[in-house]
């Protein structure tokens, strides 16, 4: 196991690779003395060597990995059993595999209640009516044996199940988690899509709500996820977290399991000064 620290020059054998792949430029920085991670930690699978960028909280290398991992499971307030957490502890991209965990079972968890359809509208020349009758085209409508409908259909060929397989083959480029390849063919009636999951607009009302929790750790892994595409090994890849955020969200969940009127995301003014402190809580706690 390598395990590199933020802020802290890398070995020379990898600036090359570092410097060879722009996708890994937001996350490095260089200068005279070498190529040193930014504020962020993670995984990095480089030519089937893997790198942890580790938090330095400790002398030990395996405590300062075991306790950012620990954040990360506490303040994405993932739920893991003993048991999970012991087979992630020998896993080769374990900090990424106990995501891809979470999302997948969730994910056919829910689809074992019930795939997610909706009704969705069609348009196509058929010889029989069904639907509505489109008098504008059945006029240009050389097939005469033939009528063009358009109608209302209820499929789970939809854009929240698009997104979903489109996660699915992406992460299935990465890991080898059997519960993709089943939630992968509980959607083999799907169209799949290349996706901008950057300006996704999917709204969740009361027949969907039980899947935004998967569709919400599907969209931070894509976010975190970065395809190394100038490597020789498309393999390669980074499981990037910003420690700024991590540790805010730590503290912020640690505050709520205390105090559940603490609140992100808050601010407030005073004339033309405006305040927006990380967390918020009308509580007189003082100490954790």
């Amino acid at each position: 196991m390598n395990i590199l620290y933020e802020n802290q020059t890398i070995p020379t054998e990898l600036e090359p690779f570092i410097k060879n792949n722009k996708s890994l430029h937001p996350y490095f920085e260089q200068n005279f003395n070498g190529i040193k991670p930014k504020n962020y930690c993670g995984f990095l699978s480089i030519e089937n060597q893997s790198y942890f960028i580790a938090p330095k909280i400790t002398t030990d290398d395996n405590q300062n990995l075991n306790i950012f991992i620990y954040m990360l499971i506490y303040a994405y307030n993932i739920k893991l059993s003993h048991e999970d957490l012991i087979n992630s502890s020998t896993q080769e991209h374990r900090i990424f595999e106990i995501f891809i965990k979470l999302f997948s079972d969730e994910l056919l968890s829910e689809f074992k209640k019930g795939v997610f359809k909706k009704y969705i509208s069609l348009e196509e020349n058929l010889k029989v009516l069904r639907g509505r009758y489109v008098i504008e085209k059945n006029f240009t409508n050389f097939y005469h044996q033939n009528i063009y409908c358009e109608f209302d259909e209820f499929s789970m060929d939809n854009e929240l199940n698009r997104f979903f397989l489109f996660a699915i083959r992406v992460f299935k480029r990465y890991s080898k988690n059997p519960n993709l390849s089943r939630c992968e063919m509980v959607l083999d009636e799907v169209e799949y899509l290349n996706i901008d999951f950057n300006r996704l607009n999917i709204y969740f009302d009361r027949m969907s709500s039980r899947y935004k929790k998967s569709y919400e750790v599907a969209l931070m892994i894509l976010n975190k996820l970065v395809p190394m595409t100038d490597s020789s090994d498309k393999k390669s890849f980074a499981f990037l977290f910003d420690m700024a955020v991590v540790f805010e969200k730590f503290v912020e969940k640690m505050y709520k399991d205390i105090d559940p009127s603490t609140v992100g995301q808050y601010s407030k003014s005073f004339g033309k000064l405006h305040l927006r402190p990380d967390i918020y809580t009308d509580s007189k706690i003082t100490t954790l």
